[in-house]
């Protein structure tokens, strides 16, 4: 009688063994070392602004003291976020710069949408963010079509935030950068309405940062092309087969 230590399953899995092709993958370079410091100081910046920026629009009595200028919390959280707008805004123009002079993946033609091909990627991500779908076609290696056009909405954002931003504070400072936007004030109708929309975009930043944080995983586990590592260290990955 013959006798095996191998079960049954496993037999019957090594007689009927289907040969499985494995593509290959290779990293390509993608992200370069000033786009991912600007992604990184533009998200502390980002963060800062918001937790600051709230405090300053609904602020609280956090500490008590018998004379005003013994509290000057409020003071430090005003000049954080003031010191973040620095940061942010010339880091931000650093962006628009390296937008002309960095790699494929970097240039100003990529966030705006002028060819087909754009646009049909565009629906092809609605079908897999919105519809679950899975991909039909390998998506642009460096920022795919929609998150292209989602960013270049946030640069409108980030300097609408900048204007509304400066504006506010050129009515205190005598430094000539926020002077430079006082025009601002009259054009939306007074400090009042500044304020408002100012506040009110900080809240789209919210709302873009949970979702970009959750489509970034969601897009890693997708494609499986290092979405979420690619900007800490540079690289993705690509099959052989769609180069």
């Amino acid at each position: 009688m013959e006798t095996s230590t191998q079960p049954e399953s496993g037999r019957h899995l090594y007689r009927h063994q289907i040969p499985i092709t494995v593509a290959a993958f290779v990293r390509v370079y993608v992200w370069e070392i000033p786009v991912r410091l600007f992604h990184w100081v533009n998200a502390i910046c980002i963060v800062t602004l918001i937790a600051t920026g709230y405090v300053i629009g609904n602020p609280q009595a956090v500490f008590y003291a018998n004379e005003a200028y013994q509290l000057y919390w409020f003071g430090t959280v005003r000049f954080v976020h003031f010191a973040a707008a620095y940061i942010f805004f010339f880091n931000y123009l650093f962006r628009i710069y390296w937008a002309f002079v960095g790699n494929q993946y970097s240039r100003w033609y990529n966030y705006v949408p002028l060819k087909k091909w754009q646009w049909l990627e565009i629906l092809e991500v609605f079908r897999v963010d919105i519809f679950q779908l899975k991909l039909k076609r390998a998506l642009e290696l460096g920022h795919n079509a929609l998150a292209a056009v989602s960013y270049l909405a946030l640069f409108l954002l980030f300097l609408f935030q900048v204007a509304t931003g400066f504006a506010l504070y050129g009515e205190m400072s005598s430094s000539w950068l926020p002077k430079l936007f006082r025009w601002v004030t009259p054009l939306m109708g007074g400090e009042l309405a500044v304020r408002q929309w100012h506040h009110i975009a900080m809240w789209a930043f919210v709302l873009f940062i949970i979702m970009h944080v959750y489509i970034v995983f969601y897009h890693d586990y997708v494609e499986a092309k290092g979405t979420t590592s690619s900007i800490i260290n540079g690289w993705k990955f690509r099959r052989e087969d769609e180069l």
